[in-house]
């Protein structure tokens, strides 16, 4: 930025500092940058730790939004077929399928999956179902999906087959 002399009353722009001899001092001196540098080594020192905690309950949120969806996607198509549709899940592989549809859904290793349905849509150990039918209700059920301390439930009420997903609290 240029300087202006006005009679015998020199002005500086911003950011530029008038050294001994009137010359102008531009820049940074070493010690700012070394200061600069050390903060942006400890930040990056300091971010992965917090990330890395943080990572496994956005993980765990996803999962149940998804499974939410599943479960809205399959009473959706009952209504819309007018025919049964079925939301299958094994619990121990972590993934679920809508019936009619060949994709699997794989849900996230870290969590943990508790199925709760009527008796007659368990498969096995660990196969169950939520069945929903053409007028909009379903078998009822409640899916938990839990990891640490940290827990999301979807319910899905079997009069209506309205499905809700709430956080549980920590325990």
């Amino acid at each position: 930025m240029p300087t202006a002399v006005t009679g015998k009353t020199r002005t500086w722009s911003v950011g530029n500092r008038p050294r001994a001899g009137g010359r102008l001092q531009r820049g940074f001196t070493l010690l700012e940058i070394m200061v600069v540098v050390a903060l942006a080594a400890l930040l990056l020192s300091v971010t992965p730790p917090l990330i890395s905690r943080v990572i496994p309950g956005v993980e765990l949120k996803g999962a149940a939004r998804n499974l939410a969806s599943g479960l809205r996607l399959a009473r959706e198509q009952a209504i819309r077929t007018h025919a049964e549709t079925t939301l299958t899940m094994d619990v121990e592989d972590r993934w679920f399928r809508i019936s009619g549809r060949p994709k699997k859904v794989q849900l996230p290793d870290a969590v943990e999956i508790r199925l709760v349905t009527a008796q007659r849509e368990l498969l096995d150990g660990r196969l169950g179902a939520i069945r929903f039918f053409p007028d909009g209700g379903s078998t009822g059920g409640r899916v938990t999906l839990s990891h640490n301390e940290r827990g999301f439930e979807i319910g899905v009420d079997w009069l209506t087959g309205r499905v809700d997903l709430a956080a549980l609290p920590p325990l």
